[in-house]
């Protein structure tokens, strides 16, 4: 072979090479859209799961170009009639069925999708820093009427909650006033951003909401267990210590199928899961 021979097959193999090479960099780092998942579903329900639920149905939404995931909140109780009625494709909840709701929907399924604590929070000016359940139950069943009777402020306590759709309040109902009703004149409010925001302009007020709506501006009140001050808190809900915890769920009408698994799964994975715990949630482990 003479010498431009040998010359032209080294340029021959270069180019080749340079050709390989791009492809192999351009599947890497070019646009990565997931094009074969298409369509349009409606997700709906609790004003706790939206969080999670917007976020990753943006998440998924950017790498899949040609899907449209419409999430609106409501209520867990909109989340459970929602997808049973077929309404929504994917119901939010942030509280188990009732019996009720498992005679009427018997196909509908659960998938929890993360884990959530219920956290009591005053106004950033309280100065009262932790409570037992037994005094929470009291603050809302009208036991206690002033700050100044649990270690705070002279100042009337205002008791804000969450109106009858909400699976929040349902806990809230189940896991600190064992069903008893709360005292007249607690303010009904429609989402956790709306206790959040009144808590936060009412110096003698008190509410609950989910984790990911417990910081700043207000401060969210420990837990006392025994001689334990107890935060509410991912760590303190994974190793069992915070006593209001709670798991989040996406429900279907029968098992996830398409569009609406193809969500779910994305939300179960290390991706989703890593958006949960950025929301202010606990990843499921």
């Amino acid at each position: 072979m003479s010498q431009e021979q040998r010359k032209l097959v080294k340029v021959t193999i270069l180019m080749v090479g340079v050709v390989i090479l791009t492809a192999i960099f351009a599947g890497c780092t070019g646009n990565n859209n997931n094009t074969s998942a298409s369509g349009t579903i409606k997700v709906t329900g609790s004003t706790t799961v939206l969080p999670v639920a917007q976020a990753t149905a943006d998440a998924f939404m950017k790498n899949n170009s040609k899907v449209d995931i419409q999430v609106s909140g409501g209520g867990s109780g909109v989340g459970v009639t929602s997808a049973g009625d077929g309404t929504a494709d994917v119901g939010m909840s942030s509280r188990d069925l009732t019996a009720a709701e498992v005679t009427k929907y018997p196909t509908l399924q659960k998938t929890t999708v993360a884990t959530d604590c219920l956290a009591m929070i005053v106004h950033s000016s309280n100065t009262v820093s932790a409570l037992t359940i037994l005094q929470v139950m009291g603050i809302y069943n009208g036991t206690y009427k002033n700050w100044k009777d649990l270690g705070g402020p002279d100042l009337t306590i205002t008791l804000v909650g969450r109106d009858s759709a909400s699976g929040t309040r349902d806990y809230f109902s189940s896991a600190i006033m064992n069903k008893q009703n709360t005292t007249a004149g607690m303010l009904e409010l429609n989402s956790n951003g709306a206790v959040q925001s009144t808590v936060s302009t009412t110096p003698g007020a008190v509410g609950y909401v989910g984790l990911g709506y417990a910081g700043a501006p207000n401060h969210a009140l420990k837990i006392i267990v025994g001689s334990d001050q107890i935060e509410a808190n991912s760590v303190n809900a994974l190793n069992g210590k915070y006593p209001l915890s709670r798991p989040l769920f996406m429900l279907t009408k029968g098992a996830p199928t398409g569009l609406a698994k193809d969500y779910i799964d994305f939300i179960l994975s290390a991706k989703g899961q890593t958006i949960v715990e950025k929301e202010g949630f606990v990843k499921i482990k």
